[in-house]
């Protein structure tokens, strides 16, 4: 018995472009009156959206927008810097960063027991001192293990004491220096000295690349897709050309920097934005002559510490699992998730082996890194490489022209040039466009802090990029609900929301205005169907009110219920939706704030906790 060919969709006719555009047309008309209805290119305009960066990504994708795109482990690297089954799945390299040496010693032996393949040591101040180092990887064959360590202030004792632990087993060992003096001045705002680069080269053992290209800094304060490559390719060039000046070819260089880049929860952005910088940096390579297999940036992705929230962490579990698919489909050779409690402070072992596992799960259950360039010929994944890149190479060029990465840190071209992008990115999180789960969006108001997260030392007070964090503005909010609740037996600040008329009438904006109070957790006090005069009487013990229900009920009762808020000392009224739909010019006067979806919800929220008298 045979089985036949499935054809699935093949016994459909296809349609045409033109075919779609005009259902897109009838889509977006279907609500218009006669004589304002959309043009084709103003439909399309409405659906294209642009990146806070300024990429454009299209509503539809079609043959007409592919182009070559080449072949795994060769020029330009889009698809990856090894070509197919020539190297294993990404190592697993998870970060430590706990000053007590002993436990970091514990959680480094059982992430290596568990199916990690690399450690990260973070040595500065407020995580591990150079001289405990050792201690830390007590146990650990560096042969097997790919040891990597990074910096702010101590980079130089931080190499000295990774290389002083693979004294003996230099042959086979692989890993990082972490050698990134760029890197360091972004977050210190310190001058930079790159004259002591050749020298770490000389010294680092075969398989352990000297130079780290760290972008994350860069992430941390806001920068966008196109920003980290163009950062990073300049930052990448600068080494070479230092180097160069030193006595090192362009060649050794190269194979002496590993590039580490943040892997958010824009899973095309991110799987792009890796396939982009190789190809910026092979470009790199062929312009200085590096011989063409040595040209592919070796990518170290880390889930981005912007992304992760402090309030409803479980949340972060997505963000994480989202960020290493993408990361290991961009082809990244290396990753490490961070902990879904990272935000709030030292990760525990639970923590640890849930983000370990994440990996391990893509990795052997899944398959996924037996896959090359997954992404790879998609139409979209290809547009939006090519703009991350050609853009990214245009703002190389510039810091180029303006004297170098270096010279563009000094001087806050890159800090000023990072505050736009991020200052867009946080105006479209205040409005909830782009919505933050747990925090801007279904918040979880009397959630439990976590209780087993050890506090993590004072970060020290560096003068170069600020850090923010997506969340933050969100969590001040919350902050400060919960500093009131303290201080009044546990209550938190209360406002009253006036149903208006029947459930039919009122059920939508009650839902949504309570889930937009909850997120800066305040007790919403919920009165259905009341009178004025009912109203007024509820409203003796609240400074604030806000009136929800439909237009036509606005229409009959909006007057009446706010001028008895009114006269009943209430100093702030607000309505969920529109003043224009009481339909008085009384409304004016009698609503102080109109409460809809896309406004500045920080904005509102922050304004109503001062009203409510509590403290900032």
């Amino acid at each position: 018995m045979t089985t036949p060919d499935l054809m699935l969709a093949g016994e459909f006719p296809s349609p045409t472009e033109q075919e779609w555009d005009a259902e897109v047309l009838k889509a977006l008309n279907r609500r218009r009156p006669p004589g304002s209805e959309l043009t084709l290119e103003q439909a399309m305009a409405r659906l294209t959206t642009v990146t806070v960066d300024g990429l454009s990504i299209a509503p539809l994708y079609t043959r007409t927008d592919a182009h070559p795109i080449g072949y795994p482990g060769q020029m330009p690297f889009t698809r990856g810097a090894q070509a197919p089954g020539s190297a294993s799945p990404w190592i697993v390299e998870q970060l430590h960063e706990d000053p007590d040496a002993t436990r970091t010693n514990l959680h480094v032996l059982d992430d290596l027991q568990c199916g990690a393949r690399g450690v990260w040591l973070r040595v500065d101040a407020d995580a591990i001192v150079p001289d405990d180092l050792g201690v830390a990887l007590a146990g650990v064959v560096p042969e097997a293990v790919d040891l990597s360590v990074s910096s702010v202030t101590r980079q130089e004792a931080a190499a000295e004491a990774l290389l002083s632990c693979l004294a003996g087993h230099e042959a086979g060992a692989t890993g990082s220096l972490g050698i990134d003096p760029l890197g360091a001045a972004a977050v210190t705002g310190e001058p930079v000295d790159l004259t002591k680069l050749a020298a770490w080269i000389g010294r680092a053992p075969d398989g352990v690349r000297a130079l780290s290209v760290d972008v994350t800094p860069y992430d941390d304060a806001g920068a966008g897709d196109v920003q980290q490559v163009g950062y990073a390719i300049a930052t990448g060039l600068a080494y070479v050309r230092a180097l160069e000046e030193q006595g090192v070819s362009p060649d050794r260089a190269f194979a002496s920097i590993r590039f580490r880049v943040a892997a958010t929860a824009d899973q095309f952005g991110t799987i792009c934005r890796l396939r982009a910088l190789r190809r910026a940096w092979a470009r790199v390579g062929e312009v200085l002559a590096v011989p063409e297999a040595a040209r592919g940036a070796v990518q170290h992705a880390v889930t981005s510490r912007r992304i992760l929230t402090r309030d409803d962490p479980w949340v972060n579990l997505l963000r994480a699992t989202i960020s290493s698919f993408a990361a290991a489909v961009g082809g990244a050779e290396i990753i490490t998730t961070l902990p879904h409690d990272t935000a709030c402070g030292l990760p525990t072992p639970f923590s640890r082996r849930i983000a370990r596992n994440i990996q391990l799960l893509a990795a052997e259950e899944t398959h996924l890194g037996a896959v090359t360039d997954p992404a790879g010929g998609s139409w979209y994944v290809e547009n939006l490489t090519d703009q991350i890149a050609g853009n990214a190479w245009t703002l190389m060029q510039a810091i180029e022209a303006a004297g170098g990465m270096a010279r563009s840190l000094a001087d806050g071209t890159v800090a000023a040039q990072i505050a736009e992008v991020a200052a867009a990115r946080a105006a479209l999180i205040a409005t909830r466009k782009l919505p933050l789960t747990g925090v801007s969006m279904f918040p979880k108001p009397d959630e439990t802090p976590l209780d087993d997260v050890v506090p993590r030392p004072p970060r020290p007070p560096y003068h170069g990029l600020p850090v923010r964090r997506d969340a933050a503005p969100f969590e001040a909010l919350r902050d400060r609900s919960r500093a009131y609740a303290a201080a009044h037996a546990g209550a938190p600040p209360a406002v009253l929301l006036a149903c208006l008329g029947e459930q039919r009438d009122y059920g939508a904006r009650q839902g949504f205005t309570s889930a937009l109070l909850g997120v800066a957790g305040l007790n919403v006090v919920e009165i259905p169907g009341p009178s004025p005069a009912e109203l007024a009487l509820a409203a003796t013990d609240h400074r604030v009110v806000i009136l929800a229900s439909s237009a036509k009920v606005y229409a009959e009762q909006g007057v009446a219920c706010a001028q008895a808020l009114k006269d009943a000392g209430v100093a702030w009224v607000a309505i969920a939706g529109r003043r224009s739909e009481i339909g008085s010019e009384a409304a004016d006067s009698l609503i102080d704030q109109e409460i809809y979806d896309s406004m500045d919800v920080v904005a509102l929220l922050s304004g109503l906790l001062d009203r409510l008298g509590v403290a900032k």
